[in-house]
């Protein structure tokens, strides 16, 4: 059954987390979320095959071409969670708080597998076409850590490149304006972004 690891690590009754619906076969949209958990990650997430195809980015993505950065595979997320913004609360998994750090549309790059078939064969070449993040990537499986898949997620040098550049120097929501301590107190979004259409 798809996305049986997201259900099963998830009571629903508990969670602000969307319980998935059926999936339908599509691709197109990314998220990237920041997420306060037990350590601080960047929930990096590819529209593949109908689900959210999911890592956990530990220093966050991005545009300096001179960095590569580590990317955990985590369980497929359903679609629905794409604009997930909020906060999970204490003794459920993945408990902390969560905003909306980037979003859009990405591309596959002409001339390479389709991203179904690059996510078998642990390559996938994209541009990413979002409010933060734009320009070239490819995301590479390296190995696997005690059944944990280990991929590098390394931007091109293209025109969206930026030396230097670092997640960090950029708190806020895309969706809602907010940190994620406005999440975590509750506070009322700043503004309300729809997420990108399919």
């Amino acid at each position: 059954m798809p996305l049986e690891e997201y259900r099963r690590k998830r009571d629903f009754g508990a969670t602000p987390e969307p319980a998935p619906s059926d999936v339908v076969e599509r691709s197109g949209r990314f998220t990237v979320q920041r997420h306060r958990a037990t350590a601080l990650h960047y929930d990096f997430r590819l529209e593949i095959g109908g689900v959210l195809v999911s890592w956990a980015i530990p220093k966050g993505p991005t545009l300096d071409p001179g960095e590569r950065r580590l990317a955990m595979r985590t369980e497929d997320h359903p679609i629905e969670y794409l604009p997930f913004e909020g906060v999970i609360p204490a003794r459920e998994y993945g408990a902390g708080d969560v905003i909306v750090w980037d979003w859009g549309v990405f591309e596959p790059e002409s001339g390479h597998p389709d991203p179904s078939t690059g996510l078998r064969k642990g390559e996938i070449k994209f541009a990413l076409h979002g409010e933060r993040l734009r320009g070239r990537y490819t995301i590479v499986r390296t190995d696997s850590d005690q059944g944990r898949e280990r991929w590098l997620l390394i931007k091109k040098r293209d025109e969206a490149a930026a030396d230097g550049w670092d997640a960090e120097d950029h708190p806020t929501s895309v969706k809602t304006g907010r940190t994620n301590d406005e999440v975590r107190d509750r506070v009322e979004p700043h503004f309300n972004a729809e997420p990108p259409r399919p």
